[in-house]
């Protein structure tokens, strides 16, 4: 698969291509956001890494042009600085984004992540009401089987149950009293260290980063939500 790589930082682009090419994958590299949809239109490109801050034409833009004819995979490079301009971003049409410095390991992960999703469940139906979708995470209640990305996660009955609990209720906030009584099925007294366990666990099994979660989401104070996703 070929990758595209696109920002004004030259190191950036070596270090994030190196990467890249270990695991396998064939990347192009672009400094502006022209340079990156004049290579789409000779190119055939798999997934597209975007910095926000460019150049001629910024990653912002660059993204609304390419939606108006590509749903190519994007993943956003951003500053903690362009918080703004990330949620826009997200908002146009990006299926992801990064905030530098990154990790690019992580990088890579998200970059696998979302390739998976476009190639093995892009085309997708929901075929039945046992089928749950929410993002990259598929489960199937009748089957007892969750898969994130394609792949499928090990999930003990209680940490299925949880799950269910979320998928079936996505931005909905639940206390851990209400997750104790609905999963346990009891009246819920001094719960919140077990449930937070179950919580940590399963964001280790479907969160690319379990410690900067994209799904399940901590509302301190109040309890847990699953974020919808696209």
């Amino acid at each position: 698969m070929t990758i595209l790589v696109c920002d004004d930082d030259k190191e950036i682009v070596e270090a994030v291509s190196i990467y890249l090419n270990q695991e396998g994958y064939e990347v192009l590299s672009a400094y502006n956001g022209r340079e990156a949809l004049e290579l789409v239109k000779k190119k055939e490109i798999h997934l597209i890494i975007l910095d926000i801050m460019m150049p001629e034409l910024d990653g912002i833009h660059a993204l609304l042009k390419l939606r108006e004819k590509s749903s190519i995979p994007v993943i956003l490079l951003s500053a903690k600085s362009e918080d703004v301009d990330k949620i826009l971003g997200l908002n146009v049409g990006a299926d992801d984004y990064v905030t530098k410095p990154f990790n690019p390991l992580e990088l890579v992960a998200r970059v696998k992540s979302q390739l998976r999703r476009y190639t093995k469940l892009g085309g997708l139906e929901v075929a039945n009401g046992n089928l749950l979708v929410n993002g990259s995470i598929i489960m199937d209640r009748e089957q007892k089987i969750v898969t994130v990305d394609g792949e499928n996660v090990k999930l003990t009955p209680t940490e299925f149950k949880i799950m269910q609990l979320f998928m079936e209720n996505p931005g909905i906030v639940f206390s851990s009293a209400q997750i104790y009584e609905r999963v346990w099925d009891e009246d819920a007294f001094s719960t919140e260290n077990i449930v937070s366990v179950h919580i940590r666990r399963i964001r280790e099994k479907v969160e690319i980063n379990p410690k900067n979660p994209d799904y399940i989401k901590v509302m301190w104070g109040v309890g847990y939500r699953m974020e919808k996703k696209d």
